[in-house]
């Protein structure tokens, strides 16, 4: 099966509801970092510091963002006036009971510092003296820490560390475990709807007389808005401000919501849009590598409501992507339960060869890694070949963990990791610290010393020196194509049958040219044209020697006398100001504007859709004419209708061959033997001629990228700017809810609700509402891109008076359940096996023959009483961690998603809605049992939820006689609690109230 290991949503909050009073006032954050002795003054004041942090109601008048006083220390915003309260008297007495029953008190160390006294305390794993740990992989130390320090033989047991330090034995196993990270991250688009359910769950706590404030946050939130933005002004010096000018006009209500959150709920940091992109603002800036909470220190890990959070990993951070569920459950403090990883080890050698860039490599490892298959596992990169990659390319291989399928790809703190956090601006003390701590508790990695041999679950090498200049596409990040063999491959895919490299375009067609007027000059297209080119995605902007690297291309093109097309749509939107600041001071963003990258905005841009409207006459001709237009970009997911609407071919490649294309303007070129373009020369330019030399881009570097650009950006980044600062907010602790906002909306989740659960509801003749083959991804199911003006999302739009111009996306309405139901699989290049070869979000309504958009089809099918199944192929769900993939066939009333395999969140946010997903036996699919998708279906599952295993195998029957046995895919006992309550939100709610 496609999965092999969970880290589910379902396993969340087990623990977490059902011992909310235990934890609300003796939280395990601070209950199991008691010292071993109760009069160890740093620890007691810890404790007392927590206690009060715990109890206290946190409603600050100042907004959470602007609280940032010392930009190096993270905690510093969150060390707020406690208040005064019987109760903290009460805690400390605990504490001092809880002192002496801590599991593993004895291995509670002292650090000291070189010139005298102590960094903290810390749980020392080479105290425990045993032989195992020193085989562990890096990766599962940082598991084995937090299940030691966490230890309360409640939520985190004994066992469960006894089973990490026994990895070697017990993770083929697939044994669960509880991990309790030490923080949440969050982004705009998947942190409005977490903030939504938050606000939702308060109301529903309120509504059925229990405490209000058991919905709070116990461990620390970052939200970074950086989702936002679109490309509507290119090619101009007023971009930037243009552009979050569109932005605020659009998302005013809710970055208002998101204002209002980030001080009706303790602990949770806004960071303002125009500030960067989310997992380089995280890299650069919010990362702390290791905590020191007064005076108790520990690894920083994170799991965050975006896949991409596995960025982080190239710091030697432990984080990953889950969906918003599962992080509302990390936010309150609780422990995650996962199954314990198979780790791979991924051995490096050797050094990149000439104007090889970081981005070559990491789509060679993507490839290299999905061949191995790698999903749910972690990926622990070592060897020789670690000390040639900077930090930035540690983080580029780190962040497409998603697009190879593992949950983390992690690379140990070592000295280069050190380096870049001085680069950076952490205070040396800080780095002094981090060094310390982790020699100490064998989580550094010194490659001057002796190395232990590390036990793997299964291995790879790559010797860098074998990867080549290479891009993805066009419709998947793991279709790596070398650059030499690009034209080649290009004209496959036009004659291959449509596919993920097909576009049948018959042989008569191919050459077909399309001519018309751009702003009165004339311009043409042809198969392969580029018409996006972008320089976007914390992949790649947070890497300075690919930034500086296509600022050197377009320098060279300009000096030749190249120029980029001006039909083509050219813009650069970096993931942080530091960026900004080192183009400037290298002065190579002078050249990569008279090249048409201009700066439009600091967030995530093209790479989620965000690309903004092609010019029109740009559109016509592609729409006209049927051309296969294309993008390049320096994205990390090209999946078919993601980018834009209009380009059907999406190639991922690294910044400066983005320039390099638009240069060419198409993709149908051999850059080897086709020249480029003319010079002022009038000869032929190569791509030799422009392509710089690893020196030439190193000496950018050097010369370029300074510590104080990091410091001076990150000082600023609390302090707003005037759009974010002028928003006014209530407040108020409970939310006011509009009911005429079609942005923000108050979800049907708790309507009707009662104090029991409905119990396991089996599926009985229900209807199958679409019927997919392999790889259905949650772009597909939940597109966060632009909202068609002919679906039923604009028709709900345009009956409230919305214009639409003012549309937005669907990523940007993801707080409000209406547009986001009638949004589901409304991706326009949706392949629904009902429609017989017809792409679109459309599907047949079996009763009647009808064909109906989906929604309208799914509400037909609830009015007359009828649940709805979705039959699909392998791979369902992959891609971005999106809440709504499931959320929205709940709303839709699609009870149950049978396919050949599953993606390891998707499958997880499924089971927190309440939809039962299955599996296919091995070898089976719809079409090789006969399927057509025009059957009723019925499940046959115990009525009773103590009856069902999970991964028991049930059958599932047609009306047509057909019958087969699938899986269940509950994977824990906490998931089956969930299904029984009707999803996670109900159950946690059900579970606070009764405490």
């Amino acid at each position: 099966m496609y999965i092999t290991a969970s880290s589910s949503a379902s396993s969340a909050l087990l623990r977490a509801a059902s011992a909310y009073s235990r934890a609300r006032l003796f939280p395990s954050s601070f209950r199991n970092l008691t010292p071993a002795t109760p009069t160890s003054p740093s620890l007691v004041n810890h404790h007392r510091s927590l206690a009060s942090a715990a109890v206290r109601p946190f409603h600050c008048s100042v907004p959470r963002w602007s609280q940032r006083l010392d930009w190096r220390s993270p905690f510093s915003l969150r060390a707020q006036i406690r208040t005064v309260n019987p109760i903290i008297e009460r805690l400390e007495r605990k504490f001092a009971t809880m002192a002496a029953e801590h599991p593993f008190k004895a291995v509670l160390t002292s650090l000291p510092k070189p010139g005298g006294g102590e960094f903290g305390k810390f749980y020392s794993l080479p105290a425990l003296n045993d032989p195992r740990i020193d085989k562990l992989p890096y990766s599962i130390r940082i598991l084995l820490e937090s299940a030691i320090r966490n230890c309360d033989n409640f939520q985190v047991k004994k066992e469960d560390v006894e089973k990490i330090i026994d990895w070697e034995n017990t993770s083929p196993k697939q044994v669960e475990i509880p991990f309790k990270p030490a923080r949440v991250l969050l982004q705009d688009f998947t942190g409005v709807p977490a903030v939504v359910d938050l606000a939702c769950m308060r109301d529903a706590m309120n509504k059925l007389g229990s405490d209000t404030s058991k919905i709070n946050p116990l461990v620390p939130v970052d939200l970074v808005i950086d989702h936002s933005v679109q490309v509507d002004v290119t090619r101009s010096e007023n971009a930037v401000q243009a552009n979050m000018e569109l932005e605020f006009q659009r998302n005013k209500e809710r970055f208002s919501f998101l204002k209002w959150g980030s001080t009706a709920f303790r602990n949770m940091l806004v960071v303002p849009p125009g500030s960067g992109i989310v997992h380089q603002v995280n890299l650069e800036y919010l990362g702390r590598v290791v905590f020191n909470t007064d005076g108790m220190l520990y690894p920083d890990s994170v799991v965050g409501t975006d896949s991409h959070t596995t960025m982080i990993d190239g710091l030697g951070v432990a984080g990953w992507g889950v969906g918003g569920i599962e992080a509302e459950a990390a936010m309150l403090g609780q422990p995650m339960s996962m199954v314990l990883p198979g780790v791979v080890g991924f051995k490096l050698s050797g050094k990149l060869r000439n104007g090889v860039t970081a981005t070559d490599l990491v789509l060679t490892v993507t490839q290299m890694l999905r061949k191995h298959g790698v999903v749910g596992k972690f990926v622990e990169f070592y060897g020789d070949g670690m000390s040639e990659l900077s930090l930035a390319d540690r983080a580029t291989i780190a962040n497409m963990s998603p697009e190879y399928g593992a949950t983390m790809g992690f690379f140990p703190v070592d000295h280069v990791t050190l380096q870049y956090l001085k680069l950076t601006g952490r205070s040396d003390e800080a780095v002094a610290m981090i060094e310390s701590y982790l020699r100490a508790n064998k989580m550094f990695v010194d490659y001057d010393e002796p190395q232990q041999e590390r036990a793997y679950s299964s291995y790879l090498a790559l010797d860098l020196a074998e990867v080549e200049p290479c891009i993805s596409g066009p419709k998947r990040p793991h279709d790596r194509v070398p650059l030499k063999e690009m034209k080649a491959d290009w004209n496959s895919c036009l004659n291959n049958k449509v596919s993920f490299k097909g576009f049948a375009v018959p042989k008569e067609a191919q050459n077909k040219v399309a001519k018309f007027l751009f702003h009165g000059h004339p311009a043409e297209l042809k198969h392969g044209s580029v018409v996006i080119a972008a320089i976007t995605s914390c992949t790649n902007t947070s890497n300075p020697t690919v930034m500086l690297g296509a600022g050197l291309v377009a320098k060279k093109a300009c000096e030749l006398g190249l120029q980029v097309k001006p039909w083509i749509k050219t813009s650069l939107a970096p993931g942080s100001g530091v960026v900004t600041k080192y183009l400037l001071q290298s002065g190579l963003q002078e050249y990569l504007n008279k090249q048409g990258f201009h700066i439009v905005g600091y967030g995530c841009t093209t790479c989620i859709g965000n690309s903004g409207e092609l010019d029109e006459s740009v559109a016509s001709a592609i729409a006209e004419n049927d051309i296969i237009a294309s993008a390049v970009l320096s994205g990390n997911r090209n999946f078919e209708g993601r980018v834009h609407a209009l380009t059907r071919a999406n190639y991922l490649a690294s910044p400066p061959l983005v320039v390099a294309y638009a240069l060419a303007g198409t993709v149908d070129i051999d850059f080897d033997k086709e020249p480029i373009g003319t010079g002022k020369d009038g000869k032929s330019v190569y791509f030799k001629d422009i392509w710089p030399s690893t020196e030439e881009v190193a000496e950018a570097v050097q010369s370029s990228v300074l510590p104080d650009m990091f410091k001076s950006t990150y000082k600023a980044i609390t302090k707003g700017n005037p759009m974010w600062n002028q928003l006014s907010v209530p407040s108020s602790t409970m939310y006011a809810w509009d009911p005429n906002s079609t942005y923000i909306h108050e979800p049907p989740y708790f309507k009707n609700m009662t104090l029991e659960p409905p119990g396991a509801l089996g599926v009985k003749d229900a209807y199958c509402l679409l019927n997919f083959g392999d790889s259905i991804t949650t772009d597909h199911i939940s597109p966060a891109g632009s909202i068609h003006k002919d679906s039923p999302a604009a028709k709900y739009l345009l009956d409230r008076g919305v214009e639409c111009k003012d549309f937005n996306s669907y990523g940007s309405r993801r707080g409000n359940d209406e547009v986001m139901a009638r949004g589901t699989f409304a991706n326009i290049r949706l392949v629904n096996k009902l429609l017989k070869g017809e792409v679109g979000p459309k599907t047949i309504h079996v009763p009647t023959a009808e064909k109906l958009y989906v929604f309208d089809a799914a509400m037909r099918y609830k009015e007359a009483g009828h649940d709805t199944i979705v039959l699909a192929g392998a791979e369902y769900g992959s891609g971005s961690s999106r809440d709504w993939a499931a959320k929205g066939p709940m709303l839709l009333g699609v009870k149950a998603v049978i396919a050949k395999s599953f993606e390891r969140i998707h499958r997880s946010n499924l089971v927190g809605m309440g939809i039962i997903p299955l599996c296919f036996k091995s070898g089976e699919d719809p079409d090789s049992l006969g399927l057509t998708g025009h059957e009723c279906y019925t499940i046959d599952l115990p009525s009773k939820v103590s009856e069902i295993r999970p991964g028991q195998d049930v059958t599932v029957m047609t009306d047509d006689g057909k019958s087969f046995t699938c899986t269940v895919r509950f994977d824990t006992e906490v998931e089956l609690a969930y299904f029984n309550n009707g999803g996670i939100l109900p159950y946690v709610i059900r579970n606070l109230i009764k405490q």
